[in-house]
């Protein structure tokens, strides 16, 4: 689409002040910019139900938004198929629970999470290709096929694939492991600049490599 720009959000966890600030910040054009969303989007921040409300309602007036899946997003999954449920909570899942109005009191709950909510998660991919980039949550395992990369790395790898110099062909857009500032290379930008832990949200322009930030 002639004259259409592609905003990145880096990872949001909770924050929901912090993303409608930012989204309102970049005066993203519903019926012609492309939104793409670096997954975690729950757990540790104040309000992990709110920001999956807001993108929803994003997606009701624009097709041109895209979500990944991030591991706080996976562990929630397999939260809730009653499997990993520790790893979930001690990764901050608690949050997420109680934004769904979960007591952690009180035993033998279970979270009520509208089935919009769970499609949501359901539906998130793990790979979003643009004609010059990848963008993933984690990253790549340096020297392996982006066709070939496993789950796993593409949604916990950090400093293998940040210190490495690989090119995978087109520069790597990321989240995850957290930077107080953009991170920026020649083969790839990692925009999770910590927004949880009391630094900011970040979103990347492109093609203009242009970057946005609110602060808390």
């Amino acid at each position: 689409m002639e004259d259409q720009k592609i905003f990145v959000i880096g990872d949001i966890h909770g924050c929901a002040d912090m993303l409608t600030r930012l989204v309102d910040k970049i005066k993203w054009r519903p019926d012609k910019d492309r939104l793409i969303f670096l997954g975690d989007y729950v757990d540790r921040g104040k309000n992990p139900k709110g920001v999956v409300d807001y993108i929803l309602s994003l997606t009701r007036y624009s097709s041109h938004i895209q979500c990944l899946l991030g591991n706080h997003e996976s562990l929630l999954l397999d939260y809730l198929n009653n499997k990993g449920i520790n790893l979930f909570l001690t990764n901050g899942g608690w949050s997420t629970l109680e934004s769904y109005e979960v007591d952690r009191f009180k035993k033998d709950q279970s979270p009520l999470i509208p089935e919009d909510h769970v499609t949501f998660f359901q539906s998130l991919v793990p790979l979003i290709e643009l004609e010059d980039y990848y963008v993933v949550h984690a990253g790549f395992r340096p020297g392996v096929d982006v066709k070939d990369q496993t789950l796993e790395d593409m949604l916990w790898i950090r400093d293998s694939f940040i210190n490495s110099k690989y090119d995978f062909g087109k520069r790597v857009i990321f989240g995850h492991t957290p930077f107080s500032d953009p991170f920026v290379s020649k083969t790839k930008i990692g925009i999770d600049t910590g927004a949880v832990y009391g630094n900011k949200l970040t979103c990347l322009e492109l093609p203009d490599i242009r970057f946005y930030s609110v602060e808390p």
